[in-house]
């Protein structure tokens, strides 16, 4: 893949706001989406912490069209379409490349047990095979964690040989150092992007030659993580990744997403983000003000989101 198409940096796993009723909220959406392009970050809409599996096909193909029709670029976007039934998966694939994303993020089929890497093959190359469109880059999501089917070392191997244009990437969620550095040491050299699952290993990612990260707390700390992507050869460099540490700590310190959520509607001045969808369960007001203290002691803020998501509201 040439340098100009790579999608490389920092992307948040956009989380979706809803109504009251649960209904995807579309102008908050594109209002957190436009605020996360201006402080440098990428949009990998539809991941873990954007609920995407609590979101039908329609929902999702819904909120794409209307964030590339409000203007918001879709060659920063990496949505993800990763599904369990590999129709879905090809026509949320085939949605993303006509709509000229940048790439796709790419769970495995997560609920069979057991299932083999000959299996896993069979399932990717289906999708290339089925979407047929020589624009397509998938960036195959590994995050055992979650989804127990994980990414192998050798089904990369066979898919790149087998279709070297298709597959551009891998998000490595496994929370496992060893294995990202494995990925890196196997295919980065040759044009295969790794990145981070999380911040936290983002200078030791990009260190080793990988091409940034895709973490949930660049929802709320995007212009801070992006400075230590591009500032990594600093002298400083440790001390920011100390700096991003902390604020990750300090947000996961409950579930995740509702946490994402509560921090946003804080400095966005905008409680109706609180709103999850079941059987994720928003925080209680004491667990929220607890998150909301830790980030203040660090100093953290927000700049320019209230004013974002105020002009959305009007």
């Amino acid at each position: 893949m040439s340098e100009a198409n790579r999608l490389r940096g920092v992307l948040a796993p956009v989380v979706t706001p809803f109504r009251k009723d649960l209904s995807p909220d579309t102008e908050r959406f594109i209002a957190h989406c436009r605020w996360l392009l201006s402080q440098s970050c990428g949009l990998a809409v539809f991941g873990t912490n954007s609920e995407a599996n609590s979101l039908s096909v329609n929902e999702r193909i819904a909120l794409l069209e209307a964030a590339v029709a409000a203007g918001l670029d879709p060659s920063r976007m990496m949505p993800g379409t990763g599904c369990c039934a590999l129709t879905d998966t090809v026509r949320l694939t085939e949605h993303a490349v006509k709509l000229g994303c940048a790439g796709v993020l790419m769970l495995p089929p997560f609920y069979y047990k057991d299932v083999t890497e000959e299996g896993l093959y069979r399932s990717f190359s289906e999708v290339i095979e089925r979407v047929g469109d020589a624009r397509l880059r998938i960036y195959l999501y590994h995050i055992p964690p979650v989804a127990v089917v994980g990414i192998s070392r050798g089904l990369v191997e066979r898919l790149l040989k087998k279709y070297p244009r298709a597959i551009a990437g891998m998000k490595d969620s496994s929370g496992d150092w060893n294995n990202t550095g494995m990925m890196l040491d196997a295919f980065a050299k040759s044009g295969f992007d790794v990145f981070a699952g999380s911040e936290s290993f983002l200078l030791a990612n990009m260190r080793a030659g990988g091409a940034g990260c895709i973490s949930a707390t660049a929802n709320v700390n995007p212009a801070a993580i992006d400075k230590l992507y591009r500032e990594w050869r600093g002298a400083g460099a440790e001390a920011q990744q100390e700096a991003l540490n902390a604020v990750r700590k300090a947000v996961g310190q409950y579930v995740m997403i509702p946490a994402l959520k509560y921090v946003i509607g804080h400095y966005a001045n905008d409680r109706e983000w609180a709103a999850v969808r079941p059987p994720l369960v928003e925080l209680t007001a004491m667990q929220g003000q607890a998150v909301i203290d830790a980030l203040a002691q660090l100093g953290f803020s927000m700049p320019g989101l209230s004013e974002a998501h105020a002009k959305a509201a009007a």
